[in-house]
């Protein structure tokens, strides 16, 4: 259970180097660096691995790896600060458009078996999981659909509100990939980021007089034990692991945050790098009964606060880094009091939730 404690003072995220809006949210990044210097305290750094660390590699201590990592590192800093520490740094820095040659991404981003690409696994993902629930291969595409209109929709809101924005897909993505997979259900944006959230204990939060207070409500990670995660989808596919980070963290932030969420109190970013992992997140934890249910929860309630992975543009092991980001900047600014961050690592495999708070 993360401590009361845990304050987000600062957190920006920069893409491509353009927004203006990340420029000023650096800046008073760099402030509070600067003002956590003077007070003699050296913060410990937590990193999510670049696309560039080899995905079976050894993983070095205070970092972390896949979509899930930026959850990850958000729990152990949790920790961290209950053992005394008095600041942590998370960051994440994937140079994707720049750092690397076309070859050398598609190299590096072949992280199962050479014969099988990650697109034909989530094919056999969302068909396990069309048998699971009981809908059929057209109301998987139709909900797929519903689902992509809720993130654009929350991408173009944004955008008026300094975010950066990117041009909408053009017709080709929306094209098939495999029969349940379009181009706009999917992306790896072909961007350059970066992003740092600085975290500090209760009494640094008092001495830098900072308000208002974002709190890490909880965190909890769920995760299937296998060596082989493409073996492993019928298990996966139940999202049992989901389910229980979910239940653990709504138990330790002592919220039932669906209602929170339906009431409006609380902002959600569902982790978006396929259909069937949001479709999971929102059946398995209660926000709908019946994934016939789901049209009618998407038209009244916006399930990102970015736009989801194709539109918001967070690269390979980032996007609920980038998520993380956005909800301090719009619980900070906004009348919510609450916000879930969901990860998703590889398949899959990892499953992460976290909840913030705002402090008066």
């Amino acid at each position: 259970m993360p401590p009361k404690n845990c304050n987000i003072i600062s957190a920006y995220a920069v893409i491509n180097q353009h927004e203006s809006r990340s420029i000023e949210q650096a800046t008073h990044y760099q402030e509070q660096i600067n003002k956590i210097s003077s007070l003699a305290i050296l913060p410990t750094t937590l990193t999510i691995d670049p696309l560039s660390t080899p995905w079976d590699s050894v993983q070095k201590s205070n970092h972390f790896r896949s979509g899930c990592a930026p959850i990850m590192a958000l729990e152990h800093a949790t920790k961290l600060i209950e053992q005394g520490e008095q600041a942590v740094i998370i960051q994440g820095d994937e140079p994707l458009s720049s750092g690397y040659s076309r070859e050398q991404r598609h190299q590096l981003m072949a992280v199962y078996r050479d014969d099988v690409s990650i697109a034909d696994l989530y094919e056999q993902l969302a068909q396990r999981f069309i048998t699971e629930t009981g809908i059929t291969s057209e109301d998987f595409l139709g909900l797929a659909d519903n689902l992509f209109t809720n993130y654009l929709t929350t991408h173009r809101q944004q955008s008026t509100r300094g975010q950066t924005h990117f041009s909408e897909p053009s017709p080709k993505w929306f094209n098939h990939v495999t029969p349940l997979f379009r181009g706009v259900d999917c992306a790896n944006p072909l961007v350059d980021f970066s992003a740092k959230i600085l975290l500090c204990s209760d009494e640094v939060a008092r001495q830098l007089g900072h308000t208002p207070k974002i709190n890490v409500a909880a965190v909890a990670l769920g995760c299937v034990d296998t060596d082989n995660e493409p073996e492993a989808i019928d298990i996966i596919v139940q999202y049992k692991h989901l389910q229980r980070a979910f239940k653990q963290a709504c138990l330790h932030a002592k919220i039932d945050f669906v209602a929170q969420f339906k009431q409006r109190n609380a902002l959600l970013e569902a982790y978006t790098c396929y259909p069937v992992v949001p479709m999971a997140f929102l059946l398995n934890n209660g926000f709908v009964e019946r994934l016939q249910q789901l049209p009618d929860l998407l038209s009244h309630h916006q399930i990102t606060i970015t736009g989801g992975m194709n539109l918001a543009r967070a690269p390979w092991n980032n996007p609920s880094l980038y998520a993380l980001v956005s909800m301090v900047e719009q619980l900070t600014d906004g009348p919510q009091q609450y916000g879930m961050v969901h990860g998703n690592g590889g398949l899959g495999y990892r499953q992460g939730v976290a909840i913030l708070e705002k402090l008066s």
